[in-house]
């Protein structure tokens, strides 16, 4: 008796382990059928054995959320009025499944992309109101704002509250506006730092001579896209905000908190930002700012801050001095680059034009990838056509010069890729015409311009 029920035991656990094989097995053939058909966008044919390895082993391979995913998505896009809500339902279940099952990506948490990508499906077909899905993307970047990445969901997780704010019936207050305004963006910052630093050592290699592989030219077109999308989603959100963060709404604002938080480093550093950008810093609250800032946390941002009220009085030299300071305190080459730039633009404000180029070139030298600093650079060769070459050709030669920087800033920054090559084929449109090089016979010289630019540019080959 006693072997028999050995024996039975030993049939029991044979019996389920054959059984798990055979599972095994059907998932696995179930997976590899449902890839291939969703590889080729073939999803009704992909549902059937999608649905079974969900249900059935559904922690076997994350592409039973990723191609998942596109499947309930097309079949959203075809379905009839009965059938939407179950379709749009069974959406936010697989995201929690998602979450549940996949909640990590090479040991490193996507907790914070998969719930946002939930929130913005909730705001795509509409299936809570928009306090929900705020608090659904609010959620991802409290839970993880590392792998909360994607410029629109980081759009809309602003542009969400500042519906609320502007129905007046959230609570949402300009203060929270603000506030969230500052956290977003400064993750849209991250985010366009992140691919910079990707895509200069990719033009390093470039500019090194060595030949990109496919790779690298992959990598390269990636890069550009997410660039360009991260630039326009953020003029997005400068565009909305720019309607609320005016002098009028800022200063009042910040002068009835700064009591609250003159102790608060960010919050300072914060509200002397906005300040600066939008040209409220001639307010003499912005001196009570700075100096508090300074007091608190000499920084790379005080110091610069600290130089815009020097410049502000007058006191250029001493202004450039506490540039310079700034400069120094900056470690992070990408931040320090944003410094550099900014003081450029200053320069160029001022006319000082061989001192704006010097500080957009040492800006490209810590960013390579500063689209708008080479733009930068354009714009000071092109203004300066009547005072560079001796001829009236030689003079409007020098637009050459600045189309060629305007298409390097193309080149290395897809974010402005449009805005460069139209910048470059006006400044062309300026320079001498074909007629005019044939009627001079100068084609293939090389002109030197002596002023201020001390560069030189070839003349194009008929």
């Amino acid at each position: 008796m006693k072997f028999f029920k050995i024996f039975i035991l030993g049939m029991g656990v044979m019996i389920t382990h054959t059984l798990v094989a055979q599972d095994s097995q059907e998932c696995l053939q179930n997976l590899s059928i449902f890839a291939e058909y969703a590889k080729v966008k073939n999803y009704d044919e992909a549902y059937a054995p999608w649905m079974s390895v969900r249900k059935e082993c559904p922690s076997l391979n994350v592409a039973v959320f990723s191609y998942g995913e596109r499947i309930i998505k097309d079949r959203i896009k075809n379905a009839t009025p009965e059938t939407i809500d179950a379709e749009t339902a069974d959406l936010m279940n697989l995201y929690d499944e998602w979450l549940e099952n996949f909640p990590t990506k090479r040991n490193v948490s996507v907790r914070g992309d998969i719930i946002s990508s939930k929130a913005q499906a909730m705001l795509d077909y509409k299936t809570a109101d928009k306090m929900e899905v705020y608090k659904t993307f609010d959620l991802a970047y409290q839970t993880d704002a590392k792998s909360f990445s994607n410029p629109k969901e980081l759009y809309n997780y602003f542009k969400t509250l500042y519906d609320l704010y502007k129905e007046g019936n959230q609570g949402v207050t300009m203060e929270q506006l603000f506030n969230k305004y500052e956290e977003v963006s400064e993750k849209f910052e991250i985010e366009s730092v992140n691919l910079a630093k990707k895509l200069d050592v990719i033009l390093k290699k470039q500019e090194e001579g060595i030949p990109l592989n496919s790779r690298d030219v992959r990598s390269k077109r990636v890069y550009g896209i997410n660039s360009n999308a991260i630039g326009t989603f953020l003029s997005n959100l400068d565009a909305i905000i720019s309607k609320e963060a005016t002098c009028v709404n800022l200063v009042p604002l910040y002068k009835r908190n700064f009591e609250e938080f003159k102790s608060d480093a960010i919050w300072l550093k914060r509200a002397a930002s906005r300040m600066d950008s939008k040209e409220c810093s001639d307010d003499p609250f912005f001196v009570t700012l700075v100096e508090a800032l300074h007091t608190l946390d000499p920084s790379a941002d005080s110091a610069y801050y600290l130089g815009i009220l020097k410049d502000k009085a007058g006191d250029s030299n001493e202004a450039l001095k506490y540039y310079e300071e700034s400069i120094s305190l900056q470690s992070d080459p990408y931040k320090k680059a944003k410094i550099l730039y900014k003081i450029a633009i200053k320069f160029k404000n001022a006319g000082r034009k061989s001192s704006a180029r010097s500080y957009a070139r040492k800006a490209l030298s810590c960013q390579p990838s500063l689209g708008r600093a080479y733009l930068m650079i354009s714009n000071l060769y092109a203004g300066s056509a009547n005072d560079c070459g001796e001829t009236q050709f030689n003079k409007r030669a020098v637009y050459w010069l600045a189309a060629q920087m305007a298409y390097k800033a193309g080149e290395v920054d897809a974010s402005i890729k449009k805005l460069a090559l139209k910048t470059a084929r006006s400044y062309e449109g300026r320079a001498p015409s074909k007629t005019e090089i044939f009627t001079e016979g100068n084609q293939g010289v090389t002109i030197k311009f002596d002023c201020w630019i001390k560069s030189s540019v070839k003349v194009p080959e008929l």
